[in-house]
């Protein structure tokens, strides 16, 4: 199991507050491929080191009429950090349904979460659904999202992968998504809050097996950021007392030579059948059930049921 620590690059802290909810001077223009007209835009904040903002998102914020954001707090302090006055309005996972209230009273709107990009595993997606119905265009701009470094930090295979999100906490979809992580061909990322870690990294031992590779990576981009790479048994019992940070764990896919759990069970009746039609001895069509994973003796006596059937000259199995 390997532990990397970042570099010991100074944090930059929010400080301030909110400012009033007042209409600020004439906006400059974004830095945008539209000008003026209703518009939204969707702009991702840095998930630890606030030097990772973009210029195009600085000139976003400062452009919009309004901020719309999760908690007014902590944007507001990303706001005076920058030394942009706006107005915040809060649009969270509890108040999203002002959100046609908001566009129509700020029609040039910025959303931002409280860290990375707005609508992964954020709140995000029902505002753009409500500005998609109310014909406003949405622009989402790149930007920093804490998944994608968690996964190349991992050093597991990044060429075709699944983004799960959080995994619910509990029941029959929890278990459900457990199975899906465990029979996919491809490397899985997840979300974790730091108290459910240590249970979450069991529970993926579980169904994916104690010795599956994978990693843990938190504080992305801050001054403790940490990737610990193992096994998820490994993992699990390092974690087990639970951790600090903002938390990505990434599992490598099924192994190539595991069976799919979810895969349909093979029909070796058929198979059988299908080769004694082609002329197959009962020696071949036992040694193609065994490779299926049949057991031997299964094998030997399904060969020699149906190549009885199909005439004595296939019917010797030695």
């Amino acid at each position: 199991m390997t532990e990397l620590t970042g570099p010991e690059s100074s944090d930059l802290e929010w400080s301030g507050s909110a400012f009033p909810d007042e209409q600020p001077a004439e906006p400059t223009a974004p830095v945008s491929g539209s000008q003026g007209g209703p518009r939204v835009w969707l702009v991702p904040t840095p998930v630890g080191n606030l030097g990772d903002i973009t210029l195009r998102a600085v000139e976003v914020l400062r452009g919009a009429d309004a901020v719309a954001c999760e908690d007014t707090r902590r944007s507001g302090a990303l706001l005076s950090h920058l030394g942009i006055r706006r107005p915040l309005v809060r649009l969270d996972a509890h108040t999203m349904s002002r959100a046609s209230v908001t566009l129509e009273k700020y029609p040039r709107l910025a959303y931002v979460s409280d860290a990375g990009t707005p609508g992964i595993s954020d709140p995000g997606a029902e505002l753009v659904a409500a500005a998609i119905a109310a014909d406003i265009p949405v622009e989402v701009l790149p930007g920093a999202t804490a998944f994608v470094p968690a996964l190349v930090l991992s050093g597991l295979d990044s060429g075709r992968f699944t983004f799960e999100g959080f995994l619910p906490r509990s029941g029959r979809e929890r278990k459900a998504r457990l199975s899906a992580v465990a029979a996919r061909a491809e490397t899985s990322v997840l979300y974790e809050s730091p108290h459910r870690l240590g249970a979450t990294l069991s529970d993926l031992a579980g169904a994916c097996g104690e010795s599956r590779p994978a990693s843990v990576t938190r504080e992305l981009s801050k001054k403790f950021e940490e990737t610990v790479r193992g096994t998820l048994a490994e993992l699990a019992q390092k974690f087990a007392a639970g951790v600090r940070g903002e938390i990505v764990v990434v599992v490598t896919g099924r192994p190539a030579g595991e069976a799919d759990p979810d895969a349909s069970a093979p029909d070796h009746e058929a198979e059988a059948v299908g080769l004694a039609a082609q002329g197959k001895t009962a020696r071949d069509i036992r040694d193609a059930l065994m490779a299926q994973g049949l057991r031997k003796n299964d094998a030997y006596a399904l060969a020699l049921r149906v190549t009885e059937k199909a005439g004595p000259d296939l019917s010797d199995p030695s």
